[in-house]
């Protein structure tokens, strides 16, 4: 079987193109896939489907074998392979999700994708719907754990997302992001994103539901621009520069909370053939 290997600053992806040939998705096989030692290696396998009513789809399934709503950086690998591939042929394009249909608009360079920006749909803030253990929106609330008391914001970008602007020395991010992404309050469990506010840009530590440490989270960085916004910390409807550990994302936030678009890079790494043994 054909994969490709991608990354979107970092978040590694093995991609199978199931366009054209019965795919099953097994999730067993794909933790298998991304393990660093025994397999290819990757953040998450990534899967080119058809599309429900749109040009085409995706599944995402997580290293550890379970499967996410969504994934802004494998959704911007995915489009580069759907377009430099000719599988689709056009700028703008319509991709389906298990977090809804994300519409598409690529950037060339010698004919093939540099860039992409995905319309990523409007941020969820209820609580149930998130979904966390609380009534209402969760903006800039208390937090205890572990004898922390931080403050917290929870958004879902179609899969879930716990944010803190609270000061965290290194060595606290690293024991509380586990701990979070398992905590009861958390019903689907969820990723983690530790921010702090530098000259107006927004820098990131992701503990990924799913895959633990990761380079960069896409919806994280859009969930995380949101509860910035929403704390008065970066403003609405300009574009804020999000650092992450593996490179740079574009992020704007609407006043009216409708729209967030994503934008950065995407790159094909090389290609091989799965034999199985």
């Amino acid at each position: 079987m054909k994969f490709w290997k991608y990354h979107g600053i970092g978040n590694d992806f093995v991609l199978i193109d199931g366009m054209n040939t019965d795919i099953e998705i097994d999730n067993e096989r794909c933790r298998l896939f991304c393990d660093r030692n025994y397999g290819i290696g990757a953040d998450g396998v990534v899967f080119l489907m058809p599309g429900e009513g749109t040009d085409i789809g995706m599944r995402i399934i997580n290293a550890d074998g379970t499967e996410a709503e969504m994934c802004g950086n494998g959704i911007r690998c995915l489009a580069k392979h759907a377009y430099d591939f000719g599988i689709v042929d056009k700028e703008e394009f319509a991709i389906s999700t298990q977090a809804g249909v994300k519409r598409i608009a690529v950037s060339l360079d010698g004919g093939k994708v540099t860039t992409v920006r995905v319309d990523m749909g409007a941020p969820i803030l209820d609580g149930r719907t998130v979904p966390i253990d609380y009534d209402g929106e969760f903006i800039d609330q208390p937090f205890a754990l572990e004898g922390y008391s931080i403050r917290g914001n929870a958004v879902s970008m179609g899969n879930p997302h716990f944010i803190t602007f609270s000061d965290l020395s290194d060595n606290e991010v690293e024991r509380l992001g586990p701990i979070l992404e398992a905590h009861p309050f958390f019903p689907k469990k969820t990723n983690v994103e530790f921010c702090r506010i530098q000259d107006g840009n927004i820098h990131i530590k992701v503990y990924e539901r799913g895959a633990g440490w990761t380079l960069a989270c896409g919806t994280g960085a859009c969930a995380s621009a949101t509860a910035a916004a929403l704390n008065g910390l970066v403003p609405f409807d300009e574009p804020v520069d999000v650092r992450l550990p593996g490179g740079w994302l574009k992020i704007t936030v609407s006043k009216g909370l409708d729209r967030v678009y994503m934008e950065g890079p995407a790159t094909l790494v090389y290609e091989g053939d799965i034999r199985e043994e």
